[in-house]
């Protein structure tokens, strides 16, 4: 019946430190000595005695891992608050998003990649928050150009003759 329980467990979890978990205890139930289980799994003594324990506590629950990750700073809810208002606007900066998030939820990020994730989550580069080059001078883009059209006039075709 407890083998049973394992092998079904077994099958049926994808998570690798669950896998381990249940084939020691299972193999503790067929008879194996930890000395035989410690070098085929890679694993300590303590460790089958620890999830041999909480199996018999609590079956194969006891076997699953707890942690289950940290609570975000944000809501779903907030989330898509966000990415909704990032929408709304035509010009983003970053110091904009982080100063709305803060004075809005009283968030701030620790890392800026979180701010980074909700831009590309609304799919915005947010490099894109200036609205025309800032060293732009037209007064050198015309003198250019008209340098290389003077350039591009002197210069006559080359025959293919010359060697």
């Amino acid at each position: 019946m407890w083998i049973q329980l394992l092998e079904d467990f077994i099958e049926n979890t994808q998570n690798k430190l669950e896998i381990t978990r249940a084939t020691a205890v299972k193999m503790v139930l067929c008879g194996h000595r930890h000395q035989e289980i410690i070098p085929v799994l890679g694993i300590s003594s303590g460790f089958i005695s620890k999830w041999k324990k909480a199996f018999f506590q609590n079956g194969v629950d006891g076997l699953k891992l707890a942690y289950k990750g940290s609570k975000g700073f944000l809501d779903s809810q907030e989330h898509s608050e966000i990415v909704n208002w990032l929408h709304s606007k035509d010009r983003w900066t970053f110091n904009e998003l982080e100063y709305h998030i803060a004075s809005k939820y009283g968030v701030a990020f620790e890392s800026k990649q979180s701010y980074y994730d909700l831009f590309h989550e609304a799919r915005i580069s947010w490099k894109k928050t200036q609205a025309k080059n800032p060293k732009y001078d037209s007064d050198k883009v015309t003198s250019k150009k008209k340098r290389l059209v003077n350039c591009w006039r002197r210069e006559e075709p080359k025959s293919s003759q010359e060697s």
